[in-house]
């Protein structure tokens, strides 16, 4: 299957924080998203990997994404290394996108800035030749995406550009209520953490909503790039 976009995050619930609203306009336009998880989150405090699965896969099932696979690397201890590369290279190989989107180039998790990193080389790397892979026997072809986007995470990156995603932050929201272990309860027993707070939850509103005040707007979602944003003419900014 061939997607228009591939979305990589670190960790179940990355892409749904970050850009879920952003997926779930594309998917409304018309497009093929699909989400790949680089761990199943097995170091996270609340919850376990068995139940971030179950999550993930109602997650994807709200956004309406067409495939979600996990890499299961290492939560916590994956590094960018040529056997990590190669698993990312096959992927973007199996599902040709023309635009990656992957972790915040810098962000309060490890994983995040890490994830980005490999990612990010991994899809220079997919469009050589000469690097061979195979999936499920079969040889792959040399695929490099024309577009890398990052999403903003933790930390108020200035982005870059943004998307105006007004009315599609309920979907957004819904998809990130599917991951009941990680999230605000006040009647959960499991230890606090930083996205386990009721200022976390609302955060995932207002920061939207700043963004989409910049831009006159009512919600709107931040991305970085890795070269310069290019347009045909000024008309097409809006």
């Amino acid at each position: 299957m061939k997607l228009d976009i591939l979305v990589f995050g670190a960790h179940p619930d990355d892409v749904e924080l970050s850009c879920g609203a952003t997926i779930a306009k594309e998917i409304s336009l018309g497009k093929k998203v699909g989400i790949v998880d680089l761990t199943r989150g097995e170091l996270g405090t609340r919850g376990s990997a068995e139940i971030r699965d179950e999550e993930a896969a109602e997650a994807a099932k709200i956004l309406g994404v067409d495939i979600r696979e996990n890499l299961r690397f290492r939560d916590g201890f994956f590094i960018n290394d040529e056997a990590h590369q190669l698993e990312i290279i096959k992927m973007i190989r199996k599902y040709r996108p023309e635009i990656v989107i992957c972790n915040a180039v810098d962000d309060r998790h490890i994983d995040h800035g890490r994830g980005s990193k490999l990612v990010s080389d991994a899809c220079f790397l997919s469009g050589l030749r000469r690097i061979e892979t195979q999936l499920d026997g079969t040889g792959q072809e040399a695929w490099r995406p024309r577009l890398v986007y990052h999403y903003i995470q933790w930390k108020n990156l200035v982005p870059d550009f943004v998307v105006d995603v007004t009315g599609f932050m309920d979907v957004k929201v819904q998809s990130l209520m599917a991951y009941k272990s990680q999230f605000y309860d006040p009647w959960s027993n499991e230890p606090v953490t930083p996205i386990a707070t009721k200022n976390f939850k609302d955060s995932i509103l207002y920061r939207a909503a700043d963004l989409g005040r910049l831009i006159n707007s009512e919600y709107a979602e931040g991305f970085t790039v890795e070269r310069y944003l290019a347009v045909n003419s000024l008309g097409d900014l809006i």
